[in-house]
């Protein structure tokens, strides 16, 4: 219960259950889309998902500053890769709050006469441009702890011992990708706030990219990817040591 409490009064947990609820709306109401008997549930639905973004917005009118901090914080990192990657990523995703900040007072009606379409668009790219350096940090950072995995002497051992015991036609004939993915799921396992943040980022991109029109999808697909990226959220948020850092 005391988890339960301190989770729901984080801004950050709330705006994680709305997601959750919102794109589990999303999910149910396409695989009821159907079903003629669930036209109300299906209406429901849809106000539901509709009053959890609006809620989202709300919760997100502060993000724009503590996005501009991380950027500031950013610059002081020593790694010119892991620099340059969440810098970006984090100007990107104050660009995205303007944006979405913006909407919400067009919404309200305190601003009439901006593009609502224009802007939208606007705040998606951002958004994806964001993913998008949140996703080359995970790679980055992947591939760092491959390196010292593989140099470690334990592992060498292990991997060796794997392809020896291994039966699998495929581990004779390409054993240097057996070896790299082994490496790669002991990466991972050691590591996993890795493991989620890079699940959580590439379940993330797809409702961007079906947005903008790169890769079409379905709204069972982005609701199904929302609510999985939620859920890691949540995980992220509620035990600490999951979140990847820096």
């Amino acid at each position: 219960m005391e988890t339960f409490i301190s989770f729901t009064n984080q801004s950050q947990g709330r705006d994680r259950i709305f997601r959750a609820t919102q794109y589990a709306c999303a999910l149910a109401k396409y695989l009821l889309r159907n079903e003629a008997k669930r036209k109300e549930l299906v209406k429901i639905l849809q106000s539901l998902e509709s009053n959890m973004s609006s809620g989202r917005k709300l919760l997100r009118l502060g993000n724009t500053v503590n996005s501009v901090h991380s950027v500031k914080s950013n610059l002081l990192i020593s790694d010119p890769v892991l620099r340059l990657c969440l810098t970006l990523a984090n100007l990107n995703r104050a660009l995205y709050f303007i944006c979405d900040n913006l909407l919400w007072a067009r919404s309200i009606g305190l601003i009439r006469d901006i593009d609502k379409e224009r802007w939208s668009l606007n705040a998606t790219r951002f958004y994806f441009l964001s993913l998008i350096m949140n996703l080359t940090r995970d790679v980055y950072a992947i591939t760092q702890l491959m390196v010292q995995r593989s140099r470690d002497r334990h592992y060498q051992h292990k991997v060796n011992q794997h392809l020896n015991e291994s039966p699998d036609v495929a581990c004779v004939i390409v054993p240097k990708l057996d070896a790299f993915l082994f490496l790669l799921i002991e990466s991972l396992k050691s590591h996993p706030s890795v493991a989620l943040d890079t699940l959580k980022n590439v379940c993330d991109l797809f409702i961007p990219l079906d947005s903008l029109g790169i890769l079409q999808s379905n709204a069972g697909v982005v609701g199904f990817c929302g609510l999985i990226s939620s859920v890691l959220g949540i995980l992220s948020v509620l035990r600490p040591n999951l979140k990847i850092k820096p």
